[in-house]
């Protein structure tokens, strides 16, 4: 499995975009994608169709039965196709004019491009988006009209569960060689791979097959030069560059792990799965992966189970969303809009219980002194310091097996900092220039 497919319903970061195709037959007086919008639904039953993938069906599901219920009017009829068929399929459904009104949206590549899906800023400042969410968030699906620059302009999609990577621990592990706090800096990491080290424990959990060394790089560079800055490269905005003192700190730490025997031998040949069950198993004080395995870990590791965002001065973590586009020929725009607003209401936020965070943590109430306590914990301090930043793996439509590659050419030796860091920027401007 690669990245995209671990987070299957996240983000998809490509290439290009223009202003979307009016839409055809509105329940609304919206004459255009920009033009005005009403909230709310109509008095008149309204039809909806909802395609999706089998891995955000099940909260899906449960909101629309939520969303019928407060709107008794309203029929939303779901559909889902697997990860690999649905994005083939997408485009042509969204081509047709009797296609859905509504689409779980993995890539604003060429969906956009071709005006399939409406510009929804009318609809995020009539409803109040932008205070509903934090910007690093919703700015993961803006498209420029220049056609290629994320992060700014059109927004295409609402967001509603989310994902995040920080930096799982065993506590017992931890305590046993000595750490008596988790680490609030890369120097108190750095320090505590060393403690772990020398008494005898494994430092860091990796599995590599699948390039997830690009998480620690990243984690380090973005906490180094700060989300804005970090953000800005993964977006594909131009004069953005790899070759920060962030990104050159981050590539030349995983070297120092690895020569230091921090990491585990074969990490190239094992993959993230592989890397959670031996973590889970006690091989490991530390490891670097997203929340959607926090069940998994939480269930077997128990009260040992801990979790944070990224040791950093400002709180900041690599994530995305699970979000919902409408269709450039919806003839319910304004229906199917009020039911982008309501995946962050409580009843939506609620039923994202696995794997994905609620816009709404008021919901979440997990335990306390559990795995997703601190899991709550941690993202709501990356949402108070606007820190969530997308998957450099996603910032070309080719960049995650580029980074698959040059971190086994990293860990193997066979490559240095310099070496990965130009790679890595060529390949990003084989795309963005």
């Amino acid at each position: 499995m690669k990245i995209s497919k671990v987070l299957a319903g996240a983000a998809v970061v490509a290439l290009s975009a223009t202003a979307c195709a009016p839409g055809a037959g509105s329940d609304s007086a919206a004459d255009s994608a920009t033009g005005p919008v009403k909230t709310g639904v109509p008095d008149k039953n309204v039809t909806l169709e909802l395609v999706s993938t089998p891995e955000s069906g099940s909260a899906v599901k449960a909101i629309i039965e939520a969303f019928e219920a407060k709107h008794p009017n309203v029929t939303v009829k779901y559909q889902d196709t697997n990860y690999d068929d649905y994005n083939k399929s997408l485009n042509l459904a969204l081509y047709s004019k009797t296609g859905p009104d509504i689409v779980l949206l993995n890539s604003v590549g060429t969906t956009v491009k071709d005006g399939l899906v409406r510009d929804l800023s009318p609809y995020a400042k009539a409803y109040g988006w932008e205070k509903t969410y934090p910007s690093t968030q919703l700015n993961q699906w803006r498209v420029d009209k220049d056609g290629s620059t994320l992060g700014q302009g059109g927004l295409y999609a609402a967001p509603a569960g989310f994902s995040l990577v920080g930096v799982y621990y065993n506590k017992a592990k931890a305590a046993k060689a000595g750490i008596t706090k988790p680490p609030a800096t890369l120097e108190e990491f750095d320090a505590a791979l060393g403690k772990a080290k020398a008494a005898g424990e494994l430092p860091l959990q990796l599995g590599n097959a699948q390039g997830h060394a690009s998480f620690p790089i990243q984690l380090i560079g973005q906490s180094q030069d700060g989300a804005g800055q970090a953000a800005k490269w993964t977006f594909g905005q131009k004069g953005a560059t790899f070759d920060t003192a962030g990104n050159r700190t981050a590539v030349d730490k995983l070297t120092e792990w690895n020569k230091k025997g921090y990491l585990p031998k074969g990490a190239n040949g094992a993959d993230l799965q592989t890397a959670v069950d031996k973590f889970t198993k006690g091989e490991g004080v530390y490891l670097v992966d997203g929340n959607w395995d926090a069940a998994t870990i939480g269930k077997k590791l128990g009260k040992d189970a801990g979790f944070i965002a990224f040791p950093s001065t400002e709180a900041t973590a690599i994530g995305t969303s699970v979000a919902y586009a409408v269709s450039s020929h919806s003839k319910n725009p304004d229906t199917a809009a009020a039911f982008l607003d309501f995946l962050h209401s409580p009843q939506a936020a609620a039923e994202f219980k696995a794997g994905f965070m609620p816009a709404d943590l008021s919901v979440a109430k997990p335990e306390a002194n559990t795995v997703m306590a601190d899991v709550v914990a941690a993202w709501s301090k990356v949402n108070a310091d606007n820190g969530l930043v997308g998957f450099n793996n996603n910032a070309t439509a080719t960049m995650n097996d580029k980074l698959t590659a040059a971190t086994q050419e990293l860990l193997a030796g066979r490559t240095d900092s310099a070496g990965f860091i130009k790679a890595i920027q060529g390949e990003w401007a084989n795309t963005h220039g």
